[in-house]
């Protein structure tokens, strides 16, 4: 489902990506993307979606090459780490605004009650919190039945009751064969959902397996130490080292 091939992006004088090869085919189950800040998740993320255009490379989206195409975008549901919409318009009207772009198909009722939006319908999003906020992107990123969903950090200002029904939605698309990629800091969230790690570190992929292989390669009982001990490792950093265990898998 998605296939990048030799990969790099730049921003100026910065390499965010560096060489990336990855395939990824793995319907119901959920793939976390890790890294430190500045390691490329979003830039990866963004790159798929076809709103970063790479340097040099090729990526495949449902055996299509992405480049100069944009049909594939229907296929997918994306939250973005942060979401940018007129602050005048209502939470209904923004949700009236996305169905207009996508067209039918819709499920936003459910989504409304999941994640109880019906008081802030008519309220415009200059006057929401933060966490009242994410809840409508969430709601328009799993607004429609797409086979691959992009969430970038997506319980960032959730309170625990909104993280609870998350998960359940994670869940529930897991059992319908859905693809999800998830960017997270929340390292017991990844504990929880996910089903494969995929570690970037200075543009590479680092790492690329199972919770299970993850903690079995450095000896950790959870994701988290696995991970700090990956970083205070000084040859973490040596690119040689890196390629080495980039295919690593369980």
């Amino acid at each position: 489902m998605i296939r990048i091939q030799n990969m790099s992006k730049s921003f100026g004088k910065q390499n965010v990506l560096r060489g990336i090869n990855l395939e990824l085919n793995h319907p119901g189950k959920i793939t976390a993307i890790l890294g430190p800040n500045g390691s490329g998740k979003t830039t990866l993320i963004k790159s798929l979606l076809g709103i970063v255009l790479p340097d040099q490379g090729m990526i495949e989206l449902f055996g299509k090459n992405v480049q100069n195409n944009y049909t594939y975008r229907s296929q997918i549901g994306y939250l973005p780490q942060i979401a940018r919409f007129p602050e005048n318009l209502s939470v209904a009207e923004l949700i009236e605004l996305i169905k207009d772009i996508r067209g039918p198909g819709a499920n936003e009722e459910k989504l409304i009650q999941r994640f109880g939006l019906n008081p802030f319908l008519d309220k415009r999003l200059s006057h929401l919190s933060g966490g009242t906020k994410q809840k409508v992107n969430l709601s328009l990123a799993f607004m429609y039945d797409t086979p691959l969903l992009m969430l970038d950090e997506p319980s960032s200002g959730l309170d625990p009751l909104a993280m609870q029904r998350l998960r359940q939605l994670l869940d529930e698309q897991k059992q319908k064969g859905k693809m999800i990629l998830v960017t997270t800091h929340i390292m017991s969230l990844v504990e929880e959902i996910a089903d494969e790690i995929i570690f970037l570190l200075d543009g590479h992929i680092h790492f690329q397996g199972t919770k299970e292989a993850l903690k079995d390669r450095y000896q950790e009982s959870n994701v988290e130490r696995a991970i700090a001990k990956i970083l205070e490792t000084p040859k973490a950093r040596d690119v040689n080292s890196i390629n080495s265990s980039a295919h690593l898998t369980a």
